[in-house]
Protein backbone atom coordinates (compact mmCIF):
# COMPACT_ATOMS: atom_id res chain seq x y z
CA UNK A 1 0.00 0.00 0.00
CA UNK A 2 1.31 3.46 -1.02
CA UNK A 3 2.49 6.12 1.45
CA UNK A 4 1.53 6.32 5.13
CA UNK A 5 -1.73 4.84 4.34
CA UNK A 6 -0.06 1.46 4.56
CA UNK A 7 1.16 2.05 8.29
CA UNK A 8 -2.25 3.54 9.15
CA UNK A 9 -3.94 0.06 7.20
CA UNK A 10 -1.88 -2.27 9.01
CA UNK A 11 -2.95 -1.49 12.29
CA UNK A 12 -6.00 -2.67 11.35
CA UNK A 13 -4.69 -6.00 11.33
CA UNK A 14 -3.83 -5.46 14.88
CA UNK A 15 -0.35 -7.35 16.58
CA UNK A 16 -1.65 -10.02 17.89
CA UNK A 17 -3.86 -12.95 16.42
CA UNK A 18 -7.14 -12.20 14.16
CA UNK A 19 -10.43 -12.88 15.92
CA UNK A 20 -11.00 -16.15 15.04
CA UNK A 21 -7.22 -17.14 15.27
CA UNK A 22 -6.25 -20.97 17.10
CA UNK A 23 -3.55 -18.77 18.53
CA UNK A 24 -5.37 -16.69 20.27
CA UNK A 25 -5.65 -17.50 23.98
CA UNK A 26 -9.57 -17.95 24.27
CA UNK A 27 -9.33 -20.91 22.42
CA UNK A 28 -7.66 -23.78 23.96
CA UNK A 29 -5.64 -26.91 22.52
CA UNK A 30 -8.87 -29.30 23.95
CA UNK A 31 -11.55 -27.04 22.12
CA UNK A 32 -10.29 -28.21 18.38
CA UNK A 33 -13.27 -29.09 17.16
CA UNK A 34 -15.43 -26.88 18.78
CA UNK A 35 -13.13 -23.55 17.67
CA UNK A 36 -12.73 -25.38 13.89
CA UNK A 37 -16.34 -25.02 13.43
CA UNK A 38 -16.80 -21.80 14.63
CA UNK A 39 -14.01 -20.60 12.22
CA UNK A 40 -14.60 -22.42 9.25
CA UNK A 41 -18.84 -21.40 9.31
CA UNK A 42 -17.02 -17.85 9.55
CA UNK A 43 -14.99 -18.36 6.45
CA UNK A 44 -17.28 -20.39 4.32
CA UNK A 45 -19.69 -17.18 4.82
CA UNK A 46 -17.26 -14.91 3.89
CA UNK A 47 -15.74 -16.51 0.80
CA UNK A 48 -19.47 -17.38 -0.11
CA UNK A 49 -19.15 -20.12 -2.51
CA UNK A 50 -22.29 -20.28 -4.51
CA UNK A 51 -24.95 -22.56 -3.84
CA UNK A 52 -25.69 -24.55 -7.09
CA UNK A 53 -26.66 -27.90 -7.03
CA UNK A 54 -24.79 -30.05 -9.91
CA UNK A 55 -24.44 -34.12 -10.22
CA UNK A 56 -21.27 -35.63 -11.83
CA UNK A 57 -22.02 -36.16 -15.23
CA UNK A 58 -18.93 -36.25 -16.87
CA UNK A 59 -18.35 -36.71 -20.48
CA UNK A 60 -15.35 -38.98 -21.93
CA UNK A 61 -14.75 -37.31 -25.00
CA UNK A 62 -11.29 -39.53 -25.48
CA UNK A 63 -9.38 -42.05 -25.10
CA UNK A 64 -5.50 -42.76 -25.40
CA UNK A 65 -2.77 -45.00 -23.95
CA UNK A 66 0.27 -42.00 -23.15
CA UNK A 67 3.58 -43.28 -22.06
CA UNK A 68 2.41 -46.30 -19.97
CA UNK A 69 -0.51 -43.80 -18.93
CA UNK A 70 -4.61 -44.36 -19.21
CA UNK A 71 -5.36 -41.05 -20.42
CA UNK A 72 -9.41 -39.80 -20.49
CA UNK A 73 -10.06 -36.15 -22.09
CA UNK A 74 -13.37 -35.72 -19.80
CA UNK A 75 -15.94 -32.37 -20.01
CA UNK A 76 -18.66 -31.21 -17.88
CA UNK A 77 -21.22 -28.78 -17.73
CA UNK A 78 -21.54 -26.92 -14.70
CA UNK A 79 -24.58 -24.38 -13.88
CA UNK A 80 -22.89 -21.75 -15.16
CA UNK A 81 -20.20 -21.00 -18.43
CA UNK A 82 -19.00 -23.00 -21.06
CA UNK A 83 -18.25 -26.45 -20.42
CA UNK A 84 -15.08 -27.48 -18.38
CA UNK A 85 -12.23 -29.48 -19.58
CA UNK A 86 -10.97 -31.99 -17.85
CA UNK A 87 -7.65 -34.56 -17.80
CA UNK A 88 -7.89 -37.89 -16.01
CA UNK A 89 -4.85 -40.07 -15.76
CA UNK A 90 -3.85 -43.40 -14.09
CA UNK A 91 -1.27 -45.88 -14.71
CA UNK A 92 -2.48 -48.13 -17.80
CA UNK A 93 -4.21 -51.47 -16.56
CA UNK A 94 -4.83 -50.07 -13.01
CA UNK A 95 -8.11 -50.85 -11.62
CA UNK A 96 -7.76 -49.48 -8.40
CA UNK A 97 -9.31 -48.04 -6.12
CA UNK A 98 -6.34 -45.90 -6.23
CA UNK A 99 -5.10 -43.16 -4.02
CA UNK A 100 -6.00 -39.86 -5.82
CA UNK A 101 -4.65 -36.28 -6.60
CA UNK A 102 -6.88 -33.12 -7.09
CA UNK A 103 -4.04 -31.48 -9.33
CA UNK A 104 -4.59 -27.77 -9.52
CA UNK A 105 -2.94 -25.66 -12.23
CA UNK A 106 -1.21 -22.26 -12.02
CA UNK A 107 -2.05 -19.11 -12.74
CA UNK A 108 1.24 -17.44 -14.75
CA UNK A 109 -0.72 -14.77 -16.08
CA UNK A 110 -1.57 -17.50 -18.88
CA UNK A 111 -5.55 -18.03 -18.82
CA UNK A 112 -5.59 -19.08 -22.49
CA UNK A 113 -4.50 -22.48 -20.96
CA UNK A 114 -5.22 -24.60 -18.33
CA UNK A 115 -4.73 -28.32 -17.68
CA UNK A 116 -2.26 -28.02 -20.24
CA UNK A 117 0.02 -26.44 -17.96
CA UNK A 118 0.59 -29.36 -15.38
CA UNK A 119 -0.58 -32.42 -17.52
CA UNK A 120 0.03 -33.96 -21.14
CA UNK A 121 -1.93 -36.07 -23.22
CA UNK A 122 -2.03 -37.58 -26.92
CA UNK A 123 -2.18 -34.53 -28.39
CA UNK A 124 1.53 -32.77 -29.41
CA UNK A 125 2.45 -30.06 -26.58
CA UNK A 126 1.76 -26.38 -27.45
CA UNK A 127 5.04 -25.08 -27.83
CA UNK A 128 4.15 -22.30 -25.38
CA UNK A 129 3.42 -25.12 -22.81
CA UNK A 130 6.82 -26.68 -23.51
CA UNK A 131 8.24 -23.26 -22.36
CA UNK A 132 5.53 -23.13 -19.50
CA UNK A 133 6.81 -26.49 -18.21
CA UNK A 134 10.44 -25.80 -18.78
CA UNK A 135 10.18 -22.60 -16.59
CA UNK A 136 8.21 -23.64 -13.96
CA UNK A 137 8.11 -27.01 -13.72
CA UNK A 138 11.89 -28.15 -14.78
CA UNK A 139 10.19 -29.77 -17.96
CA UNK A 140 7.93 -31.88 -16.51
CA UNK A 141 4.07 -32.21 -16.75
CA UNK A 142 3.68 -32.64 -12.52
CA UNK A 143 0.51 -34.79 -13.10
CA UNK A 144 1.36 -37.32 -14.97
CA UNK A 145 4.70 -37.82 -12.86
CA UNK A 146 2.31 -38.48 -10.21
CA UNK A 147 0.31 -39.91 -11.74
CA UNK A 148 3.08 -42.81 -12.74
CA UNK A 149 3.47 -43.30 -9.12
CA UNK A 150 0.25 -45.65 -8.82
CA UNK A 151 -1.93 -42.40 -8.39
CA UNK A 152 -5.21 -41.57 -10.25
CA UNK A 153 -4.82 -37.75 -11.26
CA UNK A 154 -7.37 -35.02 -12.03
CA UNK A 155 -6.64 -32.07 -13.44
CA UNK A 156 -10.06 -29.73 -14.51
CA UNK A 157 -9.38 -26.59 -16.06
CA UNK A 158 -10.33 -23.23 -13.53
CA UNK A 159 -12.48 -20.58 -13.87
CA UNK A 160 -12.14 -18.45 -16.40
CA UNK A 161 -8.79 -19.91 -17.96
CA UNK A 162 -8.78 -22.27 -21.44
CA UNK A 163 -12.37 -23.92 -21.65
CA UNK A 164 -13.49 -21.96 -18.76
CA UNK A 165 -12.04 -18.62 -20.35
CA UNK A 166 -13.86 -15.53 -20.83
CA UNK A 167 -14.14 -15.24 -24.66
CA UNK A 168 -14.72 -11.67 -26.38
CA UNK A 169 -17.97 -12.31 -27.82
CA UNK A 170 -18.89 -12.55 -24.43
CA UNK A 171 -18.53 -9.36 -23.21
CA UNK A 172 -19.48 -5.96 -23.95
CA UNK A 173 -18.10 -4.51 -27.15
CA UNK A 174 -16.58 -1.51 -24.42
CA UNK A 175 -13.96 -3.69 -23.22
CA UNK A 176 -13.11 -5.58 -26.15
CA UNK A 177 -13.14 -3.49 -29.00
CA UNK A 178 -12.34 -5.34 -32.04
CA UNK A 179 -10.88 -7.56 -31.07
CA UNK A 180 -11.36 -11.14 -33.04
CA UNK A 181 -10.81 -14.36 -31.24
CA UNK A 182 -7.48 -15.66 -30.96
CA UNK A 183 -6.03 -17.84 -33.29
CA UNK A 184 -4.89 -20.87 -30.98
CA UNK A 185 -1.50 -21.70 -33.32
CA UNK A 186 -0.27 -17.77 -32.32
CA UNK A 187 1.69 -16.57 -29.92
CA UNK A 188 0.90 -13.10 -30.88
CA UNK A 189 -2.76 -13.74 -30.87
CA UNK A 190 -2.42 -15.74 -27.15
CA UNK A 191 -0.55 -12.97 -25.88
CA UNK A 192 -3.06 -10.41 -26.73
CA UNK A 193 -5.21 -12.48 -25.18
CA UNK A 194 -3.60 -12.76 -21.88
CA UNK A 195 -2.83 -9.14 -21.47
CA UNK A 196 -6.67 -8.04 -22.43
CA UNK A 197 -7.59 -11.07 -19.69
CA UNK A 198 -4.86 -9.86 -17.37
CA UNK A 199 -6.32 -6.23 -17.53
CA UNK A 200 -9.77 -6.78 -16.63
CA UNK A 201 -9.57 -8.73 -13.80
CA UNK A 202 -10.48 -6.27 -11.91
CA UNK A 203 -14.12 -6.00 -14.19
CA UNK A 204 -14.29 -9.55 -13.36
CA UNK A 205 -13.49 -8.95 -9.26
CA UNK A 206 -16.03 -6.71 -9.20
CA UNK A 207 -18.54 -8.33 -11.28
CA UNK A 208 -18.38 -11.49 -8.15
CA UNK A 209 -18.77 -9.06 -5.68
CA UNK A 210 -21.59 -7.42 -7.09
CA UNK A 211 -23.58 -10.88 -6.72
CA UNK A 212 -22.71 -11.58 -3.21
CA UNK A 213 -19.61 -14.48 -3.80
CA UNK A 214 -16.04 -13.59 -4.54
CA UNK A 215 -12.89 -15.12 -7.25
CA UNK A 216 -12.27 -17.59 -4.44
CA UNK A 217 -15.76 -18.70 -3.59
CA UNK A 218 -16.36 -19.63 -7.39
CA UNK A 219 -12.92 -21.04 -7.18
CA UNK A 220 -13.99 -23.47 -4.18
CA UNK A 221 -17.14 -24.18 -5.68
CA UNK A 222 -15.97 -25.63 -9.11
CA UNK A 223 -12.80 -27.52 -7.42
CA UNK A 224 -15.34 -29.42 -5.18
CA UNK A 225 -17.27 -30.02 -8.07
CA UNK A 226 -14.11 -31.61 -9.77
CA UNK A 227 -13.67 -33.39 -6.10
CA UNK A 228 -17.29 -34.69 -5.88
CA UNK A 229 -16.19 -36.34 -9.70
CA UNK A 230 -13.21 -37.27 -8.89
CA UNK A 231 -14.33 -38.83 -5.09
CA UNK A 232 -17.32 -41.13 -7.49
CA UNK A 233 -14.86 -42.87 -9.49
CA UNK A 234 -14.90 -46.60 -8.82
CA UNK A 235 -11.57 -46.46 -9.38
CA UNK A 236 -10.21 -43.98 -6.71
CA UNK A 237 -10.33 -44.47 -3.32
CA UNK A 238 -12.49 -41.25 -1.93
CA UNK A 239 -11.02 -41.69 1.83
CA UNK A 240 -7.06 -41.25 0.16
CA UNK A 241 -7.38 -38.44 -1.78
CA UNK A 242 -4.89 -35.32 -1.67
CA UNK A 243 -4.56 -32.18 -3.56
CA UNK A 244 -1.66 -29.42 -4.03
CA UNK A 245 -0.54 -26.90 -7.16
CA UNK A 246 1.83 -24.28 -7.38
CA UNK A 247 0.96 -20.54 -7.36
CA UNK A 248 -2.48 -19.99 -8.09
CA UNK A 249 -2.87 -24.09 -7.89
CA UNK A 250 -1.32 -23.31 -3.89
CA UNK A 251 -4.05 -20.47 -3.61
CA UNK A 252 -6.88 -22.87 -5.03
CA UNK A 253 -5.45 -25.18 -2.45
CA UNK A 254 -5.57 -23.48 0.38
CA UNK A 255 -9.00 -22.52 0.00
CA UNK A 256 -10.02 -25.71 -0.59
CA UNK A 257 -7.85 -28.07 1.86
CA UNK A 258 -9.11 -25.76 4.51
CA UNK A 259 -12.61 -26.37 4.60
CA UNK A 260 -13.34 -29.42 2.65
CA UNK A 261 -12.29 -32.23 4.74
CA UNK A 262 -12.22 -35.09 1.93
CA UNK A 263 -8.65 -33.76 1.19
CA UNK A 264 -6.53 -36.18 3.35
CA UNK A 265 -3.55 -34.59 2.44
CA UNK A 266 -2.38 -31.09 1.02
CA UNK A 267 0.58 -29.10 -0.68
CA UNK A 268 0.90 -25.69 -1.21
CA UNK A 269 4.03 -24.70 -3.38
CA UNK A 270 4.65 -21.12 -4.07
CA UNK A 271 1.90 -19.13 -2.51
CA UNK A 272 2.17 -18.65 1.05
CA UNK A 273 3.07 -15.34 3.11
CA UNK A 274 0.87 -13.13 5.17
CA UNK A 275 -2.39 -10.69 4.76
CA UNK A 276 0.45 -7.88 5.89
CA UNK A 277 2.70 -9.12 3.41
CA UNK A 278 -0.05 -8.46 0.35
CA UNK A 279 -1.27 -5.14 2.19
CA UNK A 280 2.57 -3.25 2.84
CA UNK A 281 4.84 -4.84 0.04
CA UNK A 282 3.34 -7.13 -2.54
CA UNK A 283 -0.32 -6.46 -3.15
CA UNK A 284 0.71 -5.40 -6.66
CA UNK A 285 2.27 -8.60 -7.49
CA UNK A 286 -0.99 -10.73 -7.15
CA UNK A 287 -3.97 -11.25 -8.97
CA UNK A 288 -7.70 -10.23 -7.73
CA UNK A 289 -8.31 -13.90 -7.37
CA UNK A 290 -6.52 -13.58 -3.79
CA UNK A 291 -8.78 -11.82 -1.95
CA UNK A 292 -12.41 -11.78 0.26
CA UNK A 293 -13.40 -9.10 2.01
CA UNK A 294 -13.01 -8.76 5.93
CA UNK A 295 -11.60 -12.27 6.14
CA UNK A 296 -8.21 -10.59 7.29
CA UNK A 297 -10.29 -9.68 10.54
CA UNK A 298 -10.87 -13.26 11.17
CA UNK A 299 -8.03 -15.38 9.95
CA UNK A 300 -4.44 -14.60 8.27
CA UNK A 301 -4.27 -16.07 5.37
CA UNK A 302 -2.22 -19.24 6.47
CA UNK A 303 -4.38 -20.08 8.58
CA UNK A 304 -7.74 -20.89 6.09
CA UNK A 305 -5.22 -23.47 5.37
CA UNK A 306 -4.98 -24.12 8.91
CA UNK A 307 -8.59 -24.83 8.77
CA UNK A 308 -7.51 -28.42 7.96
CA UNK A 309 -5.31 -29.10 11.30
CA UNK A 310 -4.61 -31.98 11.94
CA UNK A 311 -4.71 -33.18 8.69
CA UNK A 312 -1.17 -33.57 6.85
CA UNK A 313 -0.50 -30.47 5.44
CA UNK A 314 3.56 -29.56 3.33
CA UNK A 315 3.86 -25.65 2.19
CA UNK A 316 6.98 -25.52 -0.61
CA UNK A 317 8.31 -22.01 -0.81
CA UNK A 318 10.87 -20.20 -2.82
CA UNK A 319 13.72 -18.34 -0.88
CA UNK A 320 14.13 -16.56 -3.97
CA UNK A 321 10.19 -15.93 -4.89
CA UNK A 322 9.40 -12.15 -5.77
CA UNK A 323 5.88 -12.50 -5.49
CA UNK A 324 6.39 -12.36 -1.36
CA UNK A 325 9.02 -10.80 1.02
CA UNK A 326 10.76 -13.84 2.95
CA UNK A 327 10.00 -12.44 6.49
CA UNK A 328 6.76 -12.58 5.45
CA UNK A 329 7.05 -16.16 4.06
CA UNK A 330 8.97 -17.01 7.47
CA UNK A 331 5.83 -15.59 9.51
CA UNK A 332 3.79 -17.91 7.69
CA UNK A 333 5.45 -20.86 8.07
CA UNK A 334 5.47 -19.86 12.24
CA UNK A 335 1.93 -19.18 12.41
CA UNK A 336 1.60 -22.62 10.65
CA UNK A 337 3.44 -24.48 13.18
CA UNK A 338 1.95 -22.82 16.15
CA UNK A 339 -1.22 -24.02 14.72
CA UNK A 340 -0.34 -27.05 14.53
CA UNK A 341 2.02 -28.11 17.88
CA UNK A 342 -1.10 -26.44 19.65
CA UNK A 343 -3.65 -29.11 18.51
CA UNK A 344 -0.66 -31.78 18.75
CA UNK A 345 -0.18 -32.49 15.36
CA UNK A 346 3.20 -31.19 14.31
CA UNK A 347 4.26 -34.47 12.90
CA UNK A 348 1.48 -33.87 10.42
CA UNK A 349 2.56 -30.17 8.87
CA UNK A 350 5.80 -29.50 7.08
CA UNK A 351 7.52 -26.58 5.17
CA UNK A 352 10.75 -26.25 3.20
CA UNK A 353 12.56 -23.08 1.79
CA UNK A 354 14.08 -24.53 -1.66
CA UNK A 355 16.57 -21.57 -3.14
CA UNK A 356 15.59 -19.80 -6.66
CA UNK A 357 12.45 -17.84 -7.84
CA UNK A 358 8.81 -18.96 -8.55
CA UNK A 359 8.82 -22.68 -9.12
CA UNK A 360 8.08 -26.46 -8.65
CA UNK A 361 11.63 -27.86 -9.96
CA UNK A 362 12.32 -31.28 -9.57
CA UNK A 363 13.67 -31.00 -5.45
CA UNK A 364 10.06 -29.81 -5.02
CA UNK A 365 8.51 -32.01 -6.86
CA UNK A 366 9.68 -34.72 -5.11
CA UNK A 367 9.62 -33.94 -1.72
CA UNK A 368 5.75 -33.16 -2.56
CA UNK A 369 5.26 -36.81 -4.09
CA UNK A 370 7.04 -38.48 -1.12
CA UNK A 371 4.22 -36.25 1.67
CA UNK A 372 1.48 -37.84 -0.74
CA UNK A 373 2.95 -41.20 -0.92
CA UNK A 374 3.56 -40.84 3.11
CA UNK A 375 -0.08 -40.07 4.07
CA UNK A 376 -1.91 -41.26 0.99
CA UNK A 377 -0.12 -43.82 -1.07
CA UNK A 378 1.24 -45.79 2.83
CA UNK A 379 -2.47 -45.51 4.14
CA UNK A 380 -1.40 -42.49 6.48
CA UNK A 381 0.85 -44.15 8.41
CA UNK A 382 3.72 -41.10 10.16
Amino acid sequence: MIGAYGSWAAKLLGPGPAELSFRHPRFKAAGLAGWRRLALARARDLIAEPELPWKPRVRVERRAEVDGLAVEELSWQLPYGPRTAGRFLKPAGARGPLPAVLALHDHGGNKFFGLEKISRGAVRRHPLMREHQEHYYAGKAWANEIARRGYAVLVPDAFPFASRRVRYADVSKCLVGDRREPDPRSAVDIAGYNAWAAGHEHVMAKSLFCTGTTWPGVFLYEDRRALDYLCSRPDVDASRVGCGGLSGGGMRTVFLAGTDPRIKAAVCVGLMTTWRDCLLDKCHTHTWMLYVPRLAQYLDFPEILGLRVPSPTMVLNDSGDNLFTLPEMRRADGILREVYAKAGASDRYRCSFHPGPHKFDLAMQREAFGWFDRWLADGGRP
